[in-house]
């Protein structure tokens, strides 16, 4: 789990790392596992001895980070000396902060190969330990730049033309003047960096490993122990009654623990609240959104045109009642597909599919794209004790980025393919781009490049399709992709909003209320009032299951994402003149500027209503492909 940004100095946090927080970097829905899963062969698992050759190379690396640390606290006090003190001790900082990263992607992926290997896990808790001694170690720099004032500063960029690579970050942490404490306070609160994030790990901790789960008997005599995966696989069931008894004895269990939940999740919005606070800042989404210096009016703008939006969602649920032939929708009959298919995708199927719908993207992407899927930068099949999920972490900026998928041979995982590296070039791109310091880039800008191939995918498989059936499959993939990945995740955004405006201003939450505001939510965005579905109040405790929040403010970005994706692919498959150079440009960009502005740059302006009308539009568009397909049918 990651820490929320505000428990780091500024300047760490420019550092943003997505080998720290991976485990929120995977795709919003668990990937299903019915599918057959091929013969692992070795090249299809990654190559860790890239990072490190051996542990006692680890080892080394880490004595040489420790060693770097204490250079970097004789620096404390001689900031303002020259701008050549200056610059060396930015230099030093720039140099651990990268072996840092390395030493956390060795350790979280040794980890994610193997969750039973003792070894992955110790490393995982030295490298926890190695981000807090980082945090501790610069929590001085960000304080000593602004007592050293714009003003000087500014000078110091003048006088020494080396230290211009830094102006961005300078910069930065001018403009957060008003939310940073002196030397000492930012010291305190970084000490508190490993004891504040206590709520997620205790949340982790029961959801994964002690809950006892159920076991239910399905209308097949099969006895099924509902834990998370099981949940993910079994309400895609098409025997409708076997799909309630799945979400009853799932939720109902949850809902045994709805106090437990109610308390962690309570003490993570007062940790989040209590940062905000002793940082000035108004709110808790004030000072999330500040972070990546992202306007409110993003926030605000999506939950807005969701709601505007939500017809085109209630079309969706009454189409998918048709389709599945019933006339009473209820909450647990969102999951199974629109169009069952046995159809599979070979892992080796899935790579070429991905390399043919990313063509429009250049023949440069395509041939980067093509040696870096059939190197051993990939963990792609499932494994006992291995993590679930999918994701990619792109922070071993001299080596490569490591992607791990479960594949199964399903369409979704061929989906989950073309997603994880849409990541992994984004961040070869940046890294090959720009310096270590700017290649990290914002979530906000990092789940576009993921979401645009996925709907790059959909073009060619939709212009591959060999009959109807088969086109519906697709359709209705992206379908429940489009609802899945915007409506979902933006409902979950007002969701989140609501429960952290009660905490900052002091009100105090219970397992029961947090699910009466979800549940109002979960009813609103689904219609139960128009009579478009219906919604048992056990299923209102699903805020519980869902680990996102204890990472604030943070899936907004996947509605946000999706909403640009959709314009950036449509504007490059039309060909549209400088559509194409202006997305690659900002995939390039890293981090070496602010996120909204980098997307605005390339076309595509968050905070206006246009993106989420696209995507309402494309989803209509899509819905109506499906109608025609089945009005010829005589449905």
């Amino acid at each position: 789990m990651t820490s929320s940004a505000l428990k780091r100095p500024l300047f760490t946090m420019l550092a943003l790392s997505l080998a720290i927080s991976s485990a929120f970097a995977a795709a919003p829905a668990p990937e299903p596992t019915s599918a057959p899963v091929a013969i692992e062969q070795p090249a299809d698992r990654w190559d860790l001895s890239e990072l490190y050759k051996s542990q006692a190379d680890f080892d080394a690396d880490a004595t040489r980070l420790s060693a770097q640390l204490k250079q970097l606290a004789a620096y404390k006090g001689q900031l303002g000396a020259s701008p050549a003190r200056l610059k060396s001790a930015l230099d030093l900082y720039a140099d651990a902060r990268k072996r840092i990263n390395l030493l956390n992607v060795y350790a979280s992926q040794y980890y994610d190969q193997d969750t039973g290997d003792n070894t992955g896990n110790q490393l995982n808790q030295r490298a926890a330990l190695m981000n807090n001694e980082f945090g501790q170690a610069a929590a001085f720099i960000q304080p000593e730049i602004l007592t050293i004032g714009a003003k000087r500063i500014q000078a110091m960029l003048a006088q020494d033309k080396g230290l211009q690579l830094y102006r961005f970050q300078l910069d930065n942490i001018l403009r957060n003047a008003p939310h940073t404490l002196d030397a000492a306070g930012e010291q305190l609160i970084s000490q508190f960096g490993l004891a504040t994030g206590s709520a997620g790990s205790i949340y982790q901790t029961l959801s994964s490993s002690e809950i006892p789960w159920p076991t239910v008997t399905l209308s097949d005599g099969a006895q099924v122990k509902l834990d998370q995966a099981a949940y993910t696989q079994y309400r895609e069931q098409g025997n409708r009654a076997d799909r309630k008894l799945v979400f009853d004895a799932f939720w109902g269990k949850w809902k045994e623990f709805e106090r437990t939940f109610g308390e962690t999740l309570y003490g993570q919005l007062k940790s989040d609240a209590a940062y905000a606070k002793v940082h000035h800042y108004p709110d808790s989404q004030t000072a999330a959104l500040d972070g990546d210096h992202l306007p409110p009016a993003v926030y605000q703008t999506l939950i807005a045109q969701t709601n505007a939006n939500l017809p085109t969602l209630h079309r969706y649920l009454k189409l998918r009642a048709r389709m599945l032939g019933i006339k009473d929708l209820a909450y647990y009959d969102l999951y199974p597909p629109l169009i069952h298919s046995d159809q599979t995708f070979p892992l080796a199927d899935g790579k070429k599919m991905m390399l043919d719908a990313v063509a429009p993207l250049g023949p440069d992407y395509v041939k980067t794209l093509d040696a870096a899927v059939h190197a051993r930068w990939m963990d792609a099949y499932p494994r006992p004790r291995k993590t679930s999920g999918a994701h990619m972490i792109g922070e071993a900026y001299d080596v490569h980025p490591y992607v791990l998928l479960n594949y199964t041979g399903n369409y979704e995982s061929a989906t989950t393919l073309a997603h994880e590296w849409g990541h992994a070039m984004h961040s070869v791109l940046a890294n090959k781009a720009q310096p270590a310091i700017y290649a990290s880039y914002s979530t906000f800008v990092a789940e576009i490049a993921s979401t645009t191939n996925e709907a790059l995918l959909l073009d060619e498989r939709l212009k591959q399709a060999r009959n109807d059936d088969e086109r519906l499959l697709y359709l209705g993939a992206a379908l429940e992709g489009l609802r899945g990945t915007y409506f979902r995740q933006a409902m979950l955004a007002e969701f989140e909003a609501a429960i952290h405006a009660k905490v900052d201003k002091g009100e105090a939450l219970t397992g029961e209320e947090i699910s009466s505001i979800y549940g109002g939510i979960l009813k609103r965005y689904h219609g139960e009032a128009q009579g478009v579905m219906k919604v048992d109040p056990l299923y209102t405790v699903e805020w519980a299951y869902i680990p996102h929040f204890y990472n604030a403010f943070y899936v907004f970005q996947y509605a946000t994402s999706i909403a640009a994706a959709q314009e950036f692919s449509q504007r490059i498959l039309a060909k549209e003149p400088g559509a194409l150079a202006a997305y690659l440009k900002m995939l390039s960009s890293g981090g070496s500027a602010y996120p909204y502005d980098l997307v605005k740059a390339a076309g595509v302006d968050l905070a206006s209503p246009k993106p989420y009308q696209a995507l309402a539009a494309r989803m209509n568009s899509i819905m109506d492909q499906i109608e025609a397909i089945e009005s010829k049918r005589g449905k």
